[in-house]
């Protein structure tokens, strides 16, 4: 049986892969549990993962819920199911990475927005359709999706339906970035190795000062910053020694 989602480490990255591509990538249950089955993993890998990039095979990242799922009545192992597992992604210690191309529609918008980064090809199509089926959010959207974009724009994409390419989803930070379509394994690689070439201690303490601050007034935040510090990392007087060996050298 073929796997339904994917796992390819090399060099401290761990891609993800939704693996359903005859489905356009259509989101069921067992898709999320094989999805939580890897990221439970990861979550105890911290010495070995320092980046998760999460993307889908085929054509696109994912076309969304399955709608035959939906109306034969699936059955998640426990309530709220996908909404967990989409926030176990989003709280991973690693940072995450998201890459879509093609169709990322409604709960495959909603998985994508798990991501710390969201990098696209100028061929992707970003949709909320809830409205358009007579559903309503229930894995993020109304929560992840004004944060990324503000609220005035989260409104629109939610009330209008209507779908957004990839140029147009980078100018309103919904993606970070946004390359050509032929480019798009060659950028998310050097993005990557840029992420990864940096403190992965220092990427896990700031993701979780990003995320435990977030709404938190100023004063707040500064207070928890100061707090919660995790320090300097175990890297770091090599990292100062290689960085001073190195301007040695230059002058």
């Amino acid at each position: 049986m073929t796997a339904l989602v994917l796992r390819e480490d090399k060099d401290g990255c761990a891609v993800l892969t939704l693996n359903r591509p005859d489905k356009l990538n259509a989101l069921n249950v067992a898709l999320f549990a094989a999805l939580e089955a890897h990221v439970d993993a990861i979550a105890g890998q911290t010495d070995r993962v320092g980046l998760v990039i999460l993307r889908g095979a085929g054509k696109c990242f994912s076309a969304g819920h399955d709608l035959n799922d939906i109306s034969a009545g699936e059955k998640p192992p426990r309530p709220h199911f996908q909404a967990g597992v989409i926030e176990k992604l989003a709280n991973l210690p690693q940072p995450v990475m998201t890459a879509v191309h093609g169709h990322c529609y409604t709960g495959a918008l909603e998985l994508a927005l798990a991501g710390d980064l969201l990098i696209c090809s100028e061929n992707a199509k970003f949709a909320d359709t809830h409205a358009r089926w007579a559903l309503s959010p229930v894995w993020g959207m109304s929560q992840r999706l004004p944060r990324r974009v503000g609220l005035p724009k989260a409104r629109e994409m939610m009330f209008t339906c209507r779908t957004y390419a990839g140029r147009e989803a980078e100018a309103m930070g919904l993606a970070n970035i946004c390359v050509p379509d032929a480019a798009f394994d060659a950028e998310l690689s050097k993005l990557a190795a840029a992420i990864l070439a940096n403190s992965w201690h220092s990427h896990r303490a700031n993701k979780a000062l990003l995320t435990d601050t977030d709404g938190l007034p100023l004063a707040a935040g500064l207070s928890h910053e100061i707090a919660r510090s995790r320090g300097v990392g175990p890297d770091m007087a090599a990292r100062i020694a290689a960085f001073q060996n190195k301007t040695a050298r230059i002058s």
